[in-house]
């Protein structure tokens, strides 16, 4: 048998094992993270099988990309603060990235297997065969490594429940939020030659090799020009631009294998949407336009600062900007924060995204920690990377307008019809998941009808949300949202998971009024 057929034998027995939890009234959601599943039996047949699969496809990949990736991979630890970075070489070029994930593969057919002997023997392990706890932390790891869109899905997948992935592997893939592996110096170089020229060094009295900041598609590092003018410059990963389509399409095959799919959904529109907006992430001119267009929206008000672009030092594959030098919001969740400080940073953080979606029309989509900067000195939120900004159609702000209202009104026919007219269900024949959804909606909309400051520390709906999604994709009644919405919900769910990790108490509901009277 292939390897893919294991991982949809695997996957198949992984949701009916859910389902049977659920008929059978089990309280799975509560368990605790570390408790063991039960666990479909493994006999010597199908271990032989696997083991079949699982050398070949390894034995054939180490032949063909063994020497390749053991002269390119430099893995070294570099300090950072207080928090290490991991330095590796960014595999560039297309058959080098195809070669990572053929390696990558071998890794999780041969975990695969090594899951399998353990459980002939009586080992208590988690997870399924093809995503145990073990073979999960491997995926992260290589996405981590690989950087760009392949990082970047995983960072999206990250942020999804038990309802949509097992719970291993949402757990592993969760450092793909922290900071990715950063270039060595050698690499770095190339990068700023190309983007500069020789003599790049002219430019800058100082330039700090070790980065302030790495993600998913480039690394940031501070500079002093050769004028004085503090900057920040982020320098894209080379060859992350020209794998956007391979790596997205790497990415789905995986999840098509897996099935994390629903079978009767076409993915073909999804990862259109997603492709585009990730080739425009990837052109730095383009989001210097969009971080110069963010500024001037919000220019009026004194409590938000948009770095200034510094356009002669900016490139397609570079970005420079005023360096803000301030707090991470992510230091604020430390129990030394004040409280009324993480309320205020959370009101503005909520009536930003307001205005973005019933004002600007222009939303920043990627409501990360990294992203965010509290500057003590001035009592402003510093606003970081524009590069997911994009424009929100009239009628979509007027739908969700109407939508949250009724949210905020605990109005469920409303509600419900608000969700048809988006597209998330069709009005006539999909009558028990438009119900369902709405449910849904209104769960994570709580805060919208809470009267007074919520509580987004102490809030029990991602538990909720998460026990109706169990059931819902146990009844087949979840699917991906419509396209055009995606970014829009990835905002108001990173803001809620910001708010909710600062532990901040905002009083939502009135936010909601003053923004739907503009």
């Amino acid at each position: 048998m292939h390897i893919d057929a294991y991982v949809k034998q695997d996957f198949g027995t992984w949701k009916q094992r859910k389902e049977n939890r659920l008929n059978l009234g089990d309280c799975a959601v509560g368990r605790t993270a570390g408790a063991a599943r039960p666990l479909r039996p493994v006999d010597s047949r199908e271990c032989s099988r696997l083991l079949s699969a699982a050398l070949l496809l390894y034995c054939a990949w180490n032949c063909l990309c063994a020497a390749w990736l053991a002269t390119t991979a430099t893995d070294v630890t570099m300090p950072r603060s207080s928090k290490p970075l991991r330095q590796s070489r960014v595999p560039a070029g297309r058959i080098e990235r195809l070669a990572r994930f053929g390696w990558m593969s071998g890794e999780l057919a041969l975990g695969a297997l090594t899951e399998g002997m353990r459980r002939m023997v009586g080992a208590t392990v988690h997870g399924g065969l093809v995503f145990s706890e073990a073979n999960a932390e491997r995926l992260a790891k290589r996405l981590a490594s690989l950087r760009g869109a392949a990082m970047k899905i995983g960072q999206m997948l990250s942020l999804q429940g038990e309802d949509i992935l097992p719970a291993e592997l949402t757990r592993a893939l969760a450092i793909l939020r922290a900071d990715a592996n950063t270039m060595p110096p050698a690499q770095l170089h190339r990068a700023l030659k190309r983007a500069y020229g020789s003599g790049w060094e002219a430019l800058f009295r100082r330039f700090d090799e070790t980065p302030v900041a790495a993600a998913s598609i480039g690394q940031v590092h501070r500079a002093l020009t050769a004028d004085g003018r503090d900057v920040a410059l982020k320098v894209q990963y080379p060859g992350i631009a020209r794998s956007i389509d391979a790596d997205v399409e790497n990415v789905a095959a995986v999840l098509r294998l897996a099935r994390l799919l629903p079978g009767d959904f076409d993915p073909a529109a999804l990862l259109a949407e997603v492709k585009r907006q990730l080739r425009r992430e990837t052109d730095y001119k383009i989001e210097a336009g969009l971080q110069n267009r963010y500024a001037v929206l919000v220019a009026g008000d004194p409590q938000l600062l948009v770095p200034a672009v510094h356009d002669e030092l900016t490139t397609t594959r570079i970005l420079a900007m005023d360096f803000l030098d301030g707090t991470p919001l992510e230091e604020l969740c430390e129990d030394g924060a004040a409280q009324t400080l993480r309320d205020h940073l959370g009101l503005l953080l909520y009536r930003l995204m307001l205005r973005e979606l019933f004002e600007f029309h222009f939303l920043q989509s990627d409501p990360n920690f990294a992203n965010y900067v509290y500057l003590p000195a001035t009592e402003q939120l510093g606003l970081l990377d524009f590069g997911g900004s994009r424009d929100v159609p009239i009628e979509l702000s007027a739908q969700y307008r109407r939508l949250l209202g009724a949210a905020a009104a605990n109005d469920r026919t409303t509600v419900r019809q608000a969700l048809c007219d988006i597209g998330f269900a069709r009005t006539q024949g999909d009558s028990e998941r438009a119900d369902a959804l709405a449910e849904l909606f209104l769960i994570g909309c709580e805060p919208f009808r809470h009267r007074g400051a919520y509580d987004f520390g102490a809030s029990d709906i991602p538990a909720r949300a998460r026990e109706l999604g169990l059931q819902l994709a146990a009844k087949g009644l979840l699917r991906p949202p419509p396209p055009a919405t995606v970014f829009l919900h990835r905002k108001l769910a990173g803001m809620f998971l910001l708010c909710a990790r600062m532990r901040a108490r905002v009083d939502v509901r009135t936010l909601l009024r003053v923004a739907d009277a503009a």
